[in-house]
């Protein structure tokens, strides 16, 4: 619990569509990077008889520990009823959720009903009811920039009056060209201000989406594909060639079920190169396509959502032009939200104006957020060779919106932007190679040729190897090409490292290739080695484990002071095992004489002070520790695994170590998240090694 009263921010609006759950995103991923405990809180909840789509997914996004219920003040019905009782109720339950917290985002009403002549006015009561310091959030969409400055000064007026801090104003929806303007006309009011542009995809409906509101179902198509946004709806009410010539990237069309040209068409169109790549068919008027036309379109087995309706062509468009939500299944919305804000506003100024505490711990939400934020700090090309994953080109999107990294994507380039395409996801500014047909490929065998001639390498032989993605991505990096590599989403660990091994070779003084997994506890973050490359390491090995640990704990902002596990501590156990471990801490201790290093030491004494002072009093490391040397893989496996299992710690990994150059192994089940947190770390790791050239 917290001591004092946490940090709390009220994000508000004068109006709907202004998009505050974009602001709301944003600034909640801000504090979740800065302090330990954030927690969301709805004072008016949108419905009692559905659950609040944007507090379910700002929850979600959220570190402190409370539940759907204990984020909510109170519904229309009681601030209709009685407004300053339900003012009360919100004060009170604000009050008891907040105990649990740091600091707390909390988001005002939607307008979805009106309780007073002026909802910003109760709005503005509330936040300083609750003492909380107001973002207030504007439309920009159709307006002059003069306009957004007088809506923002007549905003500030009524704030004022209510006796509520306003410490910045976002003009959200904005015209992309007009954002200077804006910025400069909100320089009226004496605070800090920034512009927004207008997303369209923010706004447009997924496939699923555009199904429940035209009361569809789904007639064919790939399920995957039903969150895909449809960023524009057409009505294809005209012939098959004219239709064709109105297609746009991710549209949505409308045609009869038994308008075969048409459809036959929109299904070829979207599967052949050179034409936009659709978000999907309704088949409208409650008919099906004609039986021998059906038959032809199971045979395609068509990737492409096609929906069926009851409803008629103009009952359709209308239903169909529904505004999305983003929401918790809106991954690419969520991805584009927090990039906007991530971009356009000042974290740093926003922050200080909202009186963030200095955290004395470490979340892992703060560690990633550091993580990506320093791999945007000086980007680097990472290759990635599974172009043909899903998960992989997900998250090569969410790199490429986020700046995270420059990309590399290897695979047949119209078979990676077309499944890109279909997914929704914007790679547009990736490189896209195939080792197949790459000019690339004879220079890589030539050189792959001079490095492997001790072992009877032939070019012929080496030109197949650079078929190879594995091999490949490795020659890039190895190259300067690219400056790091991520694969293993769909390939063993060795094939993923093998390469390495032959080509970019380990760097000087370290001779084993280990692995380090980053173990993010909920108040702090420890470094593991080896679990996942050496089964049975020697003492010399584990030596050099554990000082390519300690330059890479170092290297992600982790004091260095390594503990070498075993089953016994100090110098009370013998025996095989423990002898090795003994070795290996001298070793370590002569080639790294500053480095803070204790062994044979067990797990216990490592980590918790108590057991330290009474099994190791004197050591600099016992009950400190932040580096764990495990003697063996299988204890390393066993021991990250029931850590991240059974205390809920997030692992990062396998990170690999000792090699000149930065190539990751992935899991075969990595989820996207974890995908783009190797890519941040190798980025990270190619920093350091450029930093030291």
């Amino acid at each position: 619990m917290s001591d004092s009263a946490p940090s709390t921010v009220y994000i508000a609006s004068p109006e709907g569509d202004t998009g505050k759950s974009t602001v709301a995103l944003g600034v909640l991923q801000m504090l979740c990077a800065s302090t330990a405990r954030v927690g969301v809180f709805r004072p008016i909840s949108r419905s009692t008889a559905q659950r609040d789509y944007i507090l379910e997914l700002l929850l979600e996004h959220s570190t402190a520990d409370v539940d759907y219920d204990q984020a909510v003040g109170v519904g229309y019905e009681q601030v209709h009823a009685d407004p300053d009782a339900a003012i009360s109720d919100i004060v009170l339950r604000f009050h008891e959720m907040a105990k649990q917290c740091d600091a707390v985002v909390v988001v005002g009403s939607d307008y979805t009903d009106v309780a007073s002549p002026s909802e910003l006015r109760y709005n503005a009561r509330i936040a300083a009811n609750l003492g909380a310091p107001v973002v207030l959030v504007l439309r920009g969409a159709e307006r002059t920039p003069a306009q957004v400055a007088e809506v923002a000064e007549l905003c500030a007026s009524e704030l004022s009056l209510e006796h509520a801090q306003l410490v910045a104003i976002i003009a959200n929806r904005c015209d992309p060209d007009a954002l200077g303007a804006v910025a400069d006309a909100l320089t009226v009011v004496d605070v800090p201000s920034w512009a927004l542009p207008e997303v369209p995809l923010l706004n447009a409906p997924t496939m699923s989406e555009l199904c429940e509101a035209i009361d569809g179902e789904i007639y064919s198509g790939d399920p995957e594909l039903m969150q895909r946004e449809a960023l524009n709806v057409m009505v294809g009410g005209m012939t098959a060639e004219h239709i064709l010539e109105r297609l746009s990237d991710g549209v949505a069309v409308i045609v009869p079920g038994d308008r075969s040209d048409a459809l036959l068409a929109l299904v070829n169109a979207h599967e052949a190169e050179g034409f936009p790549s659709l978000a999907g068919i309704i088949m409208n008027g409650g008919m099906r396509p004609h039986p021998a036309v059906e038959r032809l379109i199971e045979g395609l087995k068509p990737r492409l959502p096609i929906l069926s309706t009851e409803l008629g062509t103009f009952d359709t468009a209308g239903a169909a032009h529904t505004r999305g939500r983003v929401s918790l299944s809106s991954i690419r919305k969520v991805d584009t939200a927090l990039a906007l804000m991530e971009q356009r506003v000042d974290a740093r100024e926003l922050l200080a104006r909202i009186e963030v505490p200095i955290p004395s711990v470490v979340t892992p939400q703060m560690f990633e957020y550091q993580l990506i934020d320093r791999a945007r700090g000086a980007r680097r090309r990472i290759v990635l060779p599974e172009g043909d994953d899903d998960r992989i080109l997900r998250a090569a999107g969410r790199v490429l919106q986020r700046k995270i990294a420059d990309l590399t994507i290897l695979g047949d380039e119209a078979a990676v932007r077309g499944r890109a395409a279909e997914l929704g996801v914007d790679i547009t500014d990736a490189q896209v190679l195939d080792p197949r047909t790459s000019d690339l490929r004879d220079g890589f065998a030539q050189e792959y040729t001079k490095l492997r001639a001790h072992k009877g390498m032939t070019v012929d032989r080496a030109r197949e190897y650079m078929s190879d993605i594995s091999y490949f991505g490795t020659m890039m990096v190895y190259r300067g090409i690219a400056d790091g590599m991520v694969s293993g989403a769909a390939h063993t660990t060795a094939h993923t490292i093998r390469p390495s091994f032959e080509i970019i070779k380990t760097e000087p003084g370290v001779s084993t290739v280990s692995s380090v997994f980053l173990m993010c506890l909920a108040d702090r973050v420890l470094a593991y080695g080896d679990c996942a490359v050496v089964p049975d390491p020697t003492a010399e090995q584990l030596a050099d484990i554990a000082i390519s640990s300690a330059r890479t704990a170092e290297q992600f902002g982790i004091e260095p002071r390594v503990a070498m596990l075993s089953y016994s501590t100090g110098e009370s156990g013998t025996g095989v095992d423990v002898d090795k471990v003994r070795t290996a801490t001298k070793l370590v201790a002569e080639r790294e004489p500053s480095l803070p290093v204790d062994g044979p030491i067990q797990y216990d004494a490592a980590i918790e002070p108590t057991v330290a002072s009474a099994k190791l009093p004197n050591s600099q490391v016992a009950g400190r520790a932040t580096v764990f040397i495990f003697p063996d893989l299988n204890t390393g496996n066993n021991t990250y695994k029931a850590v991240q299992r059974s205390a809920g710690a997030v692992a990062i990994g396998p990170v690999l170590q000792g090699l000149r150059k930065p190539v990751n192994d992935l899991s075969r089940g990595a989820l996207v998240a974890d995908i783009v947190n190797t890519v941040a770390i190798t980025a990270i790791q190619a920093q350091a090694i450029s930093a030291q050239a």
